[in-house]
């Protein structure tokens, strides 16, 4: 029976970096009516709260969220569950899964896939091409949210952005009173998350003196920095000592 198992034993590559990625699994559906369009504050809060979870369990360096999906960065050291991917894919899904609706307050349910890089520079570059993702995502967004509230339909407000540039796409906008460049940073580049250390104060009462310790906590940035600061800030973290702290 165990050998039925097909992907039982399939294992990470030794000394690969690892980033899994989830994403919400029909959330057009659930956040149709129950936040703002094109971008709600709570949504974005529920997604980041979810992304913490997983970095605290997976031990991961660095996490990226945008619209319902976030990825998690795991440095070659990762060994958690031998390492197994059907393990980590599925840990990871339900993690997400839990902490979502625990955030929420409604039912939400999350896949899970991996990526494969041999070095740092593939990470930075998978995490340049999702922020780029989030980027133009976001125009769309707005593009299509504007439309429909300016009257058109679904089908029409598609129809309309269809084959249309970029230039176009901020025109368009413009046209309404919005600049997209003035949108806040976070829906335009995406949250970062990642250990950071900081001193914290403290009183002695055997002593009787204060006293500073060195803690851990996860930062969460709304402002990132886009294109080659990003990958700069990437490089970074993800190469610094937080990245074996897992």
């Amino acid at each position: 029976m165990r050998a039925l198992e097909w992907f039982h034993s399939l294992a990470l590559l030794p000394g690969a970096w690892t980033v899994v990625r989830v994403d919400g699994r029909n959330f057009t559906r659930l956040t149709a009516a129950r936040f703002d369009k094109p971008f709600d504050q709570r949504f974005s809060q529920f997604m980041t709260d979810t992304a913490a979870a997983l970095i605290t369990e997976l031990g991961g360096c660095y996490g990226y969220t945008q619209s319902d999906e976030i990825s998690v960065v795991l440095d070659p050291s990762f060994s958690l569950f031998g390492r197994k991917l059907e393990k980590l894919v599925s840990i990871s899904a339900s993690i997400a899964t839990a902490a979502f609706t625990h955030a929420a307050g409604e039912p939400a349910g999350f896949d899970s896939r991996v990526w494969i890089g041999t070095g740092t520079e593939d990470v930075v570059d998978y995490l340049s091409w999702r922020q780029a993702d989030a980027a133009r995502c976001a125009l769309n967004g707005w593009c299509y949210w504007t439309l429909r509230q300016d009257g058109r339909s679904g089908r029409q407000a598609t129809q309309e952005l269809q084959g249309q540039t970029t230039s176009a796409k901020n025109e368009l906008l413009f046209r309404h009173g919005i600049n997209f460049n003035e949108q806040p940073a976070w829906q335009r580049r995406g949250i970062g998350l990642w250990h950071e250390t900081y001193q914290h104060s403290g009183h002695d009462p055997v002593r009787g003196v204060d006293v500073t310790a060195a803690r851990r906590r996860i930062r969460i940035e709304r402002e990132l920095p886009m294109k080659e600061d990003y990958r700069q800030l990437a490089r970074r973290i993800i190469t610094g000592p937080q990245a074996t702290a897992g």
